[in-house]
């Protein structure tokens, strides 16, 4: 049955592989589950809510991603999109949380018709592949430096970034800093001997470290600093009742104050940081993945940008932000994932973690940074398929500027921007305007209109 859905000797991989490896992506993913009812409540939507909608939707988008594509790729609620909707749109703008799921849910209804007229698939195709390469190197440092900041270990500073004093606040910050750099370790020694599952057992190590040492006093829970115990406070909860306060809530709008050219810049500017952040992601993970063909081409890309533009609007339904391709489906590919059976299992754990959402939801995010960080260097590898000889300039230069935008502007989508922009006026320039596909000018256009207007 599961070789018939999933061909799973056709990709060089076996169900427990897979399963390892989307019990793997949901484990990287699983802060989501506290960090998104945390910044959308700063919306005025109910976290408990927003929980429950971020649970549904992402099982809806992922065993979508699963069956319908049958690619390792995990979907949520996206990152920078749900601080846009909140801090943005709803704090900054003054439209009501519901204008703004309205806006979303819209935002997927127009995902799903350039879906089906092959835009998205275009745009992808468009994209040549030193650039393609260079966007998977780009998102790997992404991670990496997302990574570092849930450890703690990258902070804030006089110099923007820093790393932390491990014996300021030893007891609660320093000592996470310094259980994910041992995390870390252990991750890469676990993968260097070839020990499947390396990624997940260095989580479950690291997260038990962690709870030894709050046995041993060493790590102290104080909730003013935002150091919470590492114990699960409880195991189930089955009151789904709070979903109420969200579902269906993007329908019942009221546009007065929120004129109709407003509105088309919300919607648009959801519409072109999803389209470009999901189209990265793909980039990048697939590549990792080994999944792009000889032509740059992901076969099954038009489906799951089906899965991703459904997913949208069921989760404005539903009560949650964006729904997008997550970059830490990566995770997963590193593990082992290959097929759709991976989203599917990261799909059933989005689900069962409506039930068991307090035990998820304490999974502490020094715990999972270690992941994060060395699956940026996994993808990292990618470089040195990048060629930067004299005669190959002319690509490898834009690779470099996506590469170095996507980890300091803190966006895939700015990574992707500067890249085909520097891609079309370098090849022009150079006499090669004849190799560049015209999408590819279109897209540059866009993108430029994009920094003078938006």
């Amino acid at each position: 049955m599961l070789e018939k859905v999933f061909r799973l000797k056709e990709n060089n991989t076996t169900a427990k592989t897979e399963i390892a490896a989307g019990i793997t992506t949901f484990m990287t993913m699983a802060y989501i589950l506290a960090v998104n009812p945390s910044i959308l409540s700063d919306a005025g939507m109910d976290p408990n809510a927003v929980l429950i909608a971020t649970c549904l939707a992402s099982f809806i988008g992922t065993i979508l991603m699963g069956l319908y594509a049958n690619l390792p790729f995990a979907l949520s609620a996206g990152m920078g999109l749900n601080a846009y909707l909140a801090y943005t749109v709803v704090l900054g703008q003054g439209v009501s949380w519901q204008v703004a799921l309205f806006a979303v849910f819209v935002e997927g209804l127009i995902f799903i018709l350039l879906s089906l007229t092959n835009v998205r698939e275009a745009i992808f195709n468009a994209i040549p592949l030193t650039l393609k390469k260079g966007v998977s190197v780009g998102i790997g440092l992404f991670i990496a430096f997302i990574g570092l900041q849930n450890a703690g270990l990258s902070v804030d500073s006089s110099t923007l970034v820093t790393i932390t004093s491990f014996t300021d606040n030893f007891s609660t910050k320093g000592i996470c800093a310094l259980l994910a750099v041992i995390g870390l370790l252990i991750t890469a020694v676990l993968y260097i001997k070839n020990i499947k599952g390396s990624i997940l057992i260095g989580i479950v190590i690291t997260w038990g470290l962690g709870m030894v040492c709050q046995l041993a006093g060493i790590y102290v829970p104080n909730p003013e600093v935002g150091a919470y115990s590492l114990f699960p406070s409880g195991v189930m909860s089955a009151d789904f009742s709070a979903l109420g306060k969200t579902f269906g809530q993007c329908f019942k709008i009221d546009f007065s104050g929120v004129g109709i050219f407003n509105f088309i810049v919300i919607i648009f500017s959801f519409l072109f940081v999803d389209l470009f952040d999901t189209l990265g992601t793909l980039i990048g993970v697939a590549t990792k993945a080994d999944m792009i063909d000889d032509e740059g081409k992901l076969p099954n890309i038009k489906p799951a940008l089906m899965a991703d533009a459904v997913a949208t609007s069921a989760g404005a339904v539903l009560g949650t932000s964006t729904v997008t391709t997550f970059v830490e489906s990566s995770a997963g590919v590193a593990a082992g994932g290959r097929t759709g059976l991976t989203a599917i299992t990261t799909g059933v754990l989005f689900l069962l973690a409506t039930l068991f959402s307090p035990l998820f939801t304490s999974i502490p995010s020094f715990a999972t940074a270690p992941a994060l960080i060395f699956v940026g260097f996994l993808m990292f590898e990618t470089v040195v398929e990048i060629k930067f000889d004299s005669k190959n300039l002319a690509e490898a230069i834009p690779a470099y500027l996506c590469i170095l935008a996507m980890p300091l502007f803190y966006s895939i989508s700015e990574g992707i921007c500067l890249g085909v922009i520097s891609y079309v006026v370098i090849q022009t320039l150079t006499g090669k305007a004849k190799e560049v596909k015209p999408l590819m000018y279109v897209l540059a256009v866009l993108f430029v209109l994009k920094y003078v207007f938006l």
